[in-house]
């Protein structure tokens, strides 16, 4: 495996990038803090946001950022090289969110909505899926992205499916007027830079999905973008779309980091929808390497209508949400025979990168191997007590 610089996994222009993030500290602190990158260190200002889902909801989010006192924890290099397969208490970065729920996009790419369609039509055999994505392709070819979902364009090739017996729930958000939108994981249950992920130990065809997510606040304003791991198993969610839960939210099985870039002059949500996305998969116990990159160009739904289509009057998030906006990575390089196309193996490490974003490192095993998820909400809460105890006759939480 390659070396890790991590000066490679951060911003190019990390000079001019609004940066906030969570780390774990030590005692006597020993739990987590919202932090900031000032001049290349890191610094603490929970006293000002306690979580940060508080801090998105900030109309002065940037002033905040850029003045409010707090304590100098040092250099961020040191943070990132300890945060590589750290354990559990030692200083190191959290996913960037917290009270935050994670929400993800599917099939929003052209590329990845047909790979769903043969994942289904496959039952979650790897063995099958070349033959049926050969068919697919002379069906109906292997470029949708011209199509823009829910136009007549594509209500017409829909009824062309559907008589040709060929149509697929996959299909039907691919190219249908709603998106997929579908509850990743809880609050407080992703993991961050340099910790392991969790693939469901009854899989046998899984892959990574780097995507960027978006910070979205409780009005629905984008505040922010960082880097995300979908992790997903193909196998489990092949056999039913309702297993998709099963499928989706395991331990370790949402990755987010390694800090959010807050939206500024600098960088947009414009930025985002030029962003390129970079993946790179390491094998430690057989030398494979695969790498893709997913372009933000390419996508099929806006990314501000993927959050309208998140939150509005039919639904509320008090806490705000982190969306994943989905990818056009599947990979099909057979790793393991012919014609079994790619799975992951234990230990395999995930590098996820995108030039302004940084990169996000995580290395692979099953998700009943890793460190078990025991920092929930009211942990959370129970530590912010008795780091800022309320004043004496106050109510408590």
């Amino acid at each position: 495996m390659q070396a890790i610089d991590p000066r490679t996994c951060l911003p190019d222009d990390l000079d001019e990038a609004t940066l906030v993030g969570r780390v774990w500290r030590g005692a006597p602190i020993g739990g987590p803090a919202i932090v900031t990158v000032r001049n290349g260190h890191l610094h603490d200002i929970t006293a000002h946001a306690s979580t940060m889902a508080d801090l998105l909801e900030h109309d002065d989010l940037h002033e905040l950022v850029h003045t409010a006192p707090g304590e100098d924890l040092g250099p961020l290099l040191p943070w990132l090289e300890r945060s590589i397969d750290a354990s559990p208490h030692t200083e190191r970065l959290l996913a960037p969110c917290d009270l935050q729920m994670v929400k993800a996009c599917g099939v929003t790419f052209a590329v990845s909505l047909l790979e769903r369609v043969i994942e289904e039509q496959a039952g979650g055999d790897p063995g099958k899926a070349r033959e049926i994505r050969e068919q697919l392709h002379a069906l109906i070819g292997s470029d949708l992205s011209s199509i823009t979902p829910g136009s007549e364009a594509a209500m017409t090739l829909k009824r062309e499916l559907q008589e040709r017996g060929q149509w697929s729930q996959y299909l039907e958000v691919g190219i249908g007027p709603d998106a997929e939108v579908f509850s990743k994981t809880p609050p407080m249950a992703s993991v961050g830079f340099g910790a392991a992920v969790g693939l469901h130990p009854a899989s046998r065809w899984n892959n990574p999905e780097p995507e960027i997510v978006l910070a979205v606040d409780s009005r629905g304003r984008a505040r922010g973008a960082t880097l995300g791991n979908d992790v997903n198993l193909r196998d489990m969610e092949g056999r039913s779309a309702l297993l998709l839960g099963k499928a989706k939210d395991n331990n370790g099985s949402s990755a987010i980091g390694p800090f959010i870039r807050l939206f500024d002059y600098r960088y947009t949500i414009d930025d985002v929808r030029k962003e390129s996305v970079h993946m790179r998969i390491e094998g430690e116990d057989d030398d494979f390497v695969i790498e893709g990159a997913s372009h933000m160009s390419e996508i099929s739904r806006d990314p501000m209508n993927l959050v309208e289509q998140t939150i509005g009057s039919h639904h509320q998030y008090p806490d705000g949400f982190m969306l994943f906006l989905g990818t056009m990575f599947s990979p099909t390089d057979d790793r393991d025979g012919e014609g079994q196309g790619f799975t992951h193996h234990v230990n395999d490490r995930v590098t996820i990168s995108s030039p302004r974003l940084g990169a996000l490192i995580n290395r692979v095993d099953r998700s009943d191997a890793i460190a078990p998820w025991t920092m929930g909400v009211r942990a959370l809460y129970r530590h912010l007590i008795q780091r800022f105890p309320p004043p004496s006759g106050a109510a408590e939480f």
